[in-house]
C-alpha cells in the first residue's frame, strides 16, 4: 500500500470523526483511551495499537481499513512552528513559562534531580464548573518520573573492581 502523506491523512481522518457526529469524549469513553490520547490518533502524533484497532473500529464504523492501517503505523510526530500563534496554544505555552521553574523546582524537592516524561505519558482535558459556577478548563498530565543519573566512567569504574 503507498504511503499517504501525513496532511492528507489527518484530513481525512478528521473527516471520518466530524460525520461521526462523536466527540473525542465519546470516542475516548468508547475505546477506554483518554480524550487527548484519541486527538492525538486524528491527528496521527499517536500510535494505535493493535489490541485497540477492534474498539475504534466499533467506535467509528465508518473508518476505513486503510486509515486504520496508517494509524497502527509509527507516527511522524511533528508540529506546525506557526501553531504558537494560536491564542489556546500561546495561552498554554505562556502557562507553562510562567509556572515552568515552581513547578520544576517542586518536582526536584519531591522526586529529585528528573524530569517528567512526556513518553510514558497521560494527558486529558476535563470541564468542571468553578466555584463561581462558571465553566473551567481542568488539565491532567500524568507523567512518569525519570530521575537523571551520575555518568560516572567508565574508566573509573573498571578501575574500582
Amino acid at each position: 500500500m503507498e504511503e499517504i502523506i501525513k496532511g492528507d491523512l489527518v484530513t481525512r481522518l478528521q473527516a471520518v470523526k466530524q460525520n461521526s457526529g462523536k466527540s473525542y469524549n465519546q470516542i475516548a469513553q468508547e475505546t477506554g483511551l483518554t480524550n487527548v490520547y484519541v486527538a492525538q490518533l486524528f491527528r496521527r502524533q499517536a500510535q494505535l495499537k493493535p489490541d485497540t484497532v477492534p474498539k475504534l473500529r466499533a467506535a467509528l464504523p465508518d473508518l476505513p481499513e486503510e486509515l486504520l492501517i496508517q494509524m497502527v503505523k509509527p507516527p511522524l510526530r511533528s508540529y506546525d512552528p506557526n501553531l504558537i500563534q494560536d491564542p489556546t496554544v500561546y495561552r498554554l505555552n505562556e502557562a507553562v513559562m510562567h509556572f515552568g521553574e515552581s513547578i520544576k523546582e517542586i518536582i526536584n524537592e519531591e522526586f529529585g534531580d528528573g524530569i517528567m516524561s512526556a513518553i510514558d505519558f497521560y494527558c486529558s482535558v476535563d470541564k468542571v464548573k468553578g466555584v463561581d459556577g462558571k465553566d473551567r478548563v481542568v488539565l491532567t498530565f500524568d507523567g512518569k518520573y525519570l530521575p537523571y543519573t551520575e555518568q560516572v566512567s567508565r574508566y573509573l569504574r573498571l578501575l574500582q573492581l
